[in-house]
């Protein structure tokens, strides 16, 4: 899609987020930020209670999606998202509660499905799930995990899963849990089936398996050009079509990481201290050159998979990208990892629900997801 994308174009509105071909939400960590002030950390109580806040936010503003990811180290409180969700279900109305991932290969299925069943019961039928591998590795070894085993236990956890889902009384066995022999798995989701997608990385495998189940992708491009990941899309949707599901159910999402804010320079300003920090932190434990400038730029640009500027800069970049990607369905903003304090998130929550989301909603009301 070329840069003289009109975002005012398309039908009008439809009322009901479901009515809308493209999904636009936001992903938390639930990273500890320091105060406005820039001074101590934010206690990790506040940081959760100030994390259920925004949730509540992007409910009133109008976000179609939140999801709170897993992660076992220190800067994030995100080890049991199930219950954060929770949380959020009763003080939320209309908005999709996510994991965005659940670590599935580092979980007991049977819990993972029983915990979301019940956020699904609280929110009155807004639970959803994306399972995925993780990028990080700290849960292996903290529940006595073999990482030579990264790939094969996920899939052996991934089919109890959707048996699970599809099942109140399940027979399986596997290599890596211990057998089901018809035992009931309580309690059951008002959704049935529980909503769940597959969370990719640059892994083929990942995306022809999702494609081969017949399961949305929620691709996380974290950096990098959006297009570079074209090829893996149209992957999953070959496989997809091979095994026979119909193109409507081959939904494909993308975790992307953003900002908002009223003007492009305002949102550079927040976002890059906060975001070059965190890089070159996550860069010497995984052996990459310290976060620039320059790389910053490169990432934000027209090609860049970051989603960032004002609110009209950030929704023509959306729809570029969908573009790019053959469409997409959903799209979520990660800020997290910025370091930027309540008020500035709350602030960039606002500006995506009432500036952000009805650009996108009107540029793709009436189109089939």
């Amino acid at each position: 899609m070329s840069e003289s994308l009109d975002v005012n174009k398309g039908n009008q509105m439809n009322k009901g987020r479901a009515n809308f071909a493209m999904q636009v939400g936001v992903d938390s960590f639930a990273a500890r930020f320091p105060d406005e002030g820039g001074g101590a950390e934010v206690s990790a109580s506040e940081s959760i209670r100030n994390l259920v806040q925004r949730i509540e936010l992007a409910d009133q503003a109008g976000l179609d999606v939140f999801g709170v990811g897993e992660h076992h180290r220190r800067e994030y409180l995100d080890s049991a998202p199930a219950v954060i969700l929770g949380a959020a279900a009763v003080r939320t109305k209309s908005i999709r509660l996510t994991s965005a991932v659940t670590v599935l290969s580092a979980a007991d299925p049977v819990r993972v499905f029983q915990n979301f069943a019940t956020v699904d019961l609280l929110s009155q039928g807004q639970a959803e799930m994306v399972v995925g591998r993780g990028s990080f590795i700290e849960s292996f070894p903290l529940f006595g995990l073999n990482l030579e085993d990264y790939d094969e236990v996920f899939a052996e956890k991934l089919d109890l899963l959707l048996k699970l889902r599809e099942n109140e009384f399940v027979n399986w066995s596997g290599k890596f849990r211990p057998a089901l022999t018809g035992q009931g798995v309580y309690p059951r989701p008002l959704q049935n089936p529980l909503p769940l997608w597959i969370g990719v990385g640059g892994t083929p495998e990942s995306f022809a398996r999702a494609g081969a189940l017949g399961l949305p992708l929620m691709v996380a491009i974290i950096g990098g050009e959006t297009r570079r990941f074209r090829p893996l899309v149209d992957l999953y949707r070959e496989y997809g079509k091979r095994a026979g599901h119909p193109p409507e159910k081959l939904k494909v999402g993308v975790h992307a990481l953003g900002y908002v804010a009223e003007t492009t320079e305002k949102a550079i300003d927040d976002f890059f201290p906060g975001y070059a920090k965190t890089f070159t932190k996550i860069g010497k434990e995984r052996g990459w050159p310290p976060t620039t400038r320059a790389h910053f730029d490169a990432v934000r640009g027209e090609h860049g998979a970051m989603m960032l500027g004002n609110p009209e800069e950030v929704a023509k970049k959306i729809l570029a990208h969908s573009e790019v990607l053959g469409g997409i369905s959903r799209l979520t903003f990660q800020m997290d990892v910025a370091e930027l304090s309540q008020e500035k998130l709350l602030n960039a929550i606002q500006l995506v629900g009432n500036k952000v989301v009805p650009l996108i909603h009107k540029a793709t009301a009436g189109r089939k997801g």
